[in-house]
Parts: C-alpha cells; structure tokens; sequence
C-alpha cells in the first residue's frame, strides 16, 4: 500500500478531494494521511499531489503488519499483559518478576 500523508492545508483538501473521486484506488482515509492501493492508479494519485505540492506530501511504500510477523515472545508478552488483573499496571512493573521480556530489551531490538 501506498501511504499518503500531507502537511499543509491546500494538500489536505486536495487529498480529500482525490479520496472522494477515485474512491476505487483509497483504502483508508485518516484526515491528513490516505493509504491508496498498490496499483498504477494508486501511484498515480498520490505522485499528482507529490507533484501539486511537494514537500507537503510526503508518500511512504507500507506493508500490511501481521502478528506472525513478531517472535512469539513478544506476541505472548503482549497476550499475557492484556489479560492482566489489574488494568492500570505499566507493563514493566507487570514484566518484572516474570518470564517475559524487559521493556527495554523490547525497545533495543529491531523487528
């Protein structure tokens, strides 16, 4: 998917203007950003607001995330503090004690 994210307010309005006209090649708006499809048609969209107004467009090439995607340490991690007692504990004080990784260690390491 292509994601298309503006930065001032002409590009906003000319961005919501391309979502309800080529409602075919949007698959998701969010007010200042869009993901288009990754078709020509969508490239071509968000490359004419990239060319209208430059540097306030900004268009990103994203893949679609999927919890497979993470070692499964950290999907257990993530399962496991959802399912806690007590709603209002910070993850770390959760982490602490038990078998799951530390909050900075999740912070060092690249997916």
């Amino acid at each position: 998917m292509l994601l298309v994210v503006t930065y001032s307010r002409a590009a906003r309005r000319d961005l919501r203007n391309v979502c309800r006209a080529h409602e075919d090649c949007v698959v998701r708006q969010f007010g200042r950003a869009a993901l288009f499809s990754e078709t020509e048609y969508g490239a071509f969209q968000a490359l004419r607001l990239h060319e209208k107004h430059d540097l306030d467009v900004q268009i990103e090439h994203v893949e679609p995330f999927e919890p497979t995607d993470v070692p499964k340490h950290v999907r257990e991690a993530a399962k496991r503090y959802e399912a806690r007692k007590e709603p209002a504990t910070p993850y770390g004080r959760f982490a602490s004690g038990r078998d799951l990784p530390d909050p900075d260690q999740l912070r060092g390491v690249d997916l």
